[in-house]
């Protein structure tokens, strides 16, 4: 490996036809049932010390996004055994090699065309190519000037290097530079074959780190533009086709460079967007799949949103949901679905037609990876009201209820996300009801999947909105199954169990008696008043404004130190947790002396500063909650001495009667007091 091995340039002009008659005759008998006695090992000590050293040597790691999930761990090495029983076709191959690597331009050639004669999506052909030296060669062979060894060598390696072990080998021996210099090429079968093979080769984080720092993903999105890549006259269909085959394989190396936030980035700074945007107006199916699957991956990040939407990209997704192939609705229904985080981009959706096209796709459940992404778009454009209006209309909330057993958990996932958003309106809730979606609901709160335990939890706690829904949920014991949630470890989790146990509670027969027939779990809850999540703190003290409507249960949590806890979480400015942490400290106030020690562990002074935000429901919070505590004495010093009298004065006159109500209500007290005082002083 010290000195690389590379085909003469200068080869004579004539050459001996009866060495290579020899070679194809060599060649045919052995396929024939021929066999070669081996040798010697196939991997010299010298070759087995240099794998060991690529295999030890440091990747370097960067920033790369949530998508890129595959191939990021080292596979297996499937190096033959010295004493291995071997077919036939691997002693052949590694014959032809033995050519290559010493023959002439005509052999060359010849022993490329009966290498590619074999099968070599067999592991046991790749594996005989890269045993004996072959991939040196057929890189080495990239070098020449001889346009023939090189389609030759290109057409081996696009075909090998699907096994993961081979491509991880090409990007040791240097392979991807050359590759990314071809694509500057003037033949387009040559720009064809080397971006078919980058596109095999950068499946793995260190492939795409090369394909850019070489500059290759400027290269691959200039085959993108068809016309300017063509040379020839334009009114050949033969040459059009040929541009159109440049700029699908360049789509293709792109999608798989994708996966990697730098390489999105570059392709958005290369131009890439519009030229995939006018590529997607095309109707070459074969030309659309790598172009959607690009946008797909590159969807993910914010600024391609935003991008997308510009260059009127929604229409021809939407439009290619009609297609008849399937693989292509798969990553049109996926780009939506990356893309609908967007409120914008859902009703564009909605006004180009593109949920009934959904609705319709949910019917074909044969095949699981297009259901996987119609549903996920279903979920996302759920979010909308009026998506969800025309989802009713279209039948598709009674075909989700019917997804919901016998499905794989990325298809649960998106279904129940979307049953969670539907079930926000009352007519969608009763509907879920009626179609018996209610027990396969409470069914999924068992799971152990995270995402779908956060969706499953939004869309029971949605249908515990509605009495019948919510007894239903009883009965199956779902709010138990919720409770339970709460010591699961990942926060979204518990957040997203909390939330759903206020509705719960709210509209139970018995709420206060149901709460109390959990063993420990008011202790739990106020435990999670500890949290140091934001959302969970939320949802924690919502859930905690809800227990405490029961007078027996409020004096349980306030025995479990509830009042300290809350008044810790005071000094936050998050409106979010403040509206919440406000509505708890006011209900706990109808306990004891629980007023009087909020007061003691200082959690008036920064409720005050709540009345500055600019959330009308924070403040409307806070100002109950300063009401509760205006009752005691010093908490009104406390108050006015933070100019809580000001703030609340403009919003006594808020169109909002509750918080009206609230502020005056403080105003009173405090001014009450300051009369008492006034009146005391003079007596």
């Amino acid at each position: 490996m010290t000195k690389r091995l590379e085909p003469s340039l200068n080869w004579k002009a004539t050459v001996d036809f009866k060495e290579h008659k020899n070679v194809l005759r060599d060649t045919q008998e052995e396929r024939h049932g021929g066999r070669l006695e081996r040798s010697g090992p196939l991997v010299s000590p010298g070759r087995a010390q240099l794998v060991r050293k690529s295999a030890e040597k440091i990747e370097e790691i960067i920033s790369e996004s949530s998508s890129e999930s595959e191939e990021d761990e080292e596979p297996p090495d499937h190096r033959q055994e010295a004493n291995a029983d071997l077919p036939s076709e691997y002693w052949q191959i590694q014959k032809l090699v033995k050519y290559l690597k010493g023959g002439n331009q005509t052999a060359t050639v010849i022993a490329l065309c009966s290498m590619k004669d074999f099968n070599l999506a067999q592991e046991t052909c790749q594996l005989a190519i890269r045993d004996v030296g072959g991939l040196e060669v057929l890189i080495n062979l990239l070098d020449t000037d001889e346009v023939k060894c090189k389609i030759g060598s290109l057409k081996i390696l696009k075909e090998i290097s699907h096994n993961p072990q081979i491509r991880r080998n090409i990007v040791d021996l240097g392979g991807l530079p050359i590759m990314v210099n071809i694509l500057d090429s003037p033949h387009k079968s040559l720009k064809c074959l080397a971006a078919e093979t980058i596109a095999n080769v950068a499946k793995f984080r260190r492939a795409r780190q090369a394909v850019r720092r070489h500059g290759g993903i400027t290269k691959l999105v200039a085959l993108l533009d068809c016309a300017q890549n063509s040379q020839e006259p334009a009114q050949s269909s033969l040459y059009d086709a040929r541009d159109v085959e440049v700029a699908r394989c360049g789509a293709l190396a792109l999608w798989s460079c994708s996966k990697s936030y730098a390489n999105k980035e570059a392709i958005r700074e290369a131009g890439g967007i519009p030229l995939l945007a006018g590529l997607l107006k095309t109707s070459h199916e074969n030309m659309l799949i790598p172009v959607v699957g690009t946008l797909q991956e590159c969807a993910s990040e914010e600024n391609y949103r935003a991008a997308i939407k510009a260059e009127r990209i929604i229409e021809n997704l939407v439009k290619n949901l009609n297609s008849e192939n399937e693989q292509l609705q798969e990553h049109c229904a996926m780009a939506i679905y990356q893309c609908a985080e967007d409120k914008e981009t859902r009703d564009l959706v909605r006004l180009h037609g593109g949920l009934k096209p959904l609705a319709s796709l949910l019917n074909n459940t044969d095949n699981k990876e297009r259901l996987a992404a119609v549903t996920g778009a279903i979920w996302k454009c759920s979010i909308s009201k009026e998506n969800v209006t025309k989802f009713r209309e279209y039948k598709a909330i009674e075909t989700l209820v019917g997804l919901l057993t016998d499905q794989p958990e990325e298809v649960l996932v998106n279904v129940v996300g979307a049953l969670g958003e539907c079930c926000q309106e009352y007519e969608n809730r009763v509907l879920v009801r009626k179609c018996g979606g209610i027990q396969p609901l409470v069914n999924l709160l068992v799971g152990i999947n995270q995402t779908l335990l956060v969706n499953v939890t939004k869309a029971v706690g949605a249908c515990a909105a509605e009495p019948e829904s919510m007894a239903i949920i009883d009965r199956l014991d779902g709010v138990r199954l919720l409770w339970s949630l709460l010591k699961n470890p990942h926060p979204d989790v518990k957040a997203s169990a909390a939330w759903a146990l206020c509705p719960c509670i709210q509209n139970a027969k018995d709420a206060g008696e149901m709460v109390r027939s959990f063993v420990g779990g008011l202790e739990l809850v106020v435990n999670l008043l500890k949290s140091d999540n934001k959302e969970v703190l939320a949802s924690v003290c919502a859930a905690i404004t809800n227990i405490a409507k029961d007078q027996e249960n409020l004096a349980v949590i306030t025995d479990h130190g509830v009042v300290p806890l809350l008044s810790k979480l005071a000094n936050t400015n998050n409106d979010k947790l403040r509206r919440h942490l406000a509505e708890a400290i006011s209900r706990c106030c109808m306990w004891g002396r629980n007023r009087v020690a909020f007061g003691e562990y200082k959690a008036v002074a920064p409720l005050v500063r709540y009345l500055k935000s600019n959330d009308t429901n924070v403040h409307r919070a806070t100002a109950q909650a300063l009401y509760q505590l205006s009752e005691d004495a010093d908490n009104c010093i406390t108050m006015h001495e933070n100019g809580a009298v000001k703030l609340l004065l403009d919003m006594v006159g808020s169109p909002d009667q509750d918080l009206q109500e609230a502020a005056a209500g403080c105003i009173s007290n405090i001014r009450r007091l300051a009369l008492a005082t006034e009146k005391a002083r003079y007596t």
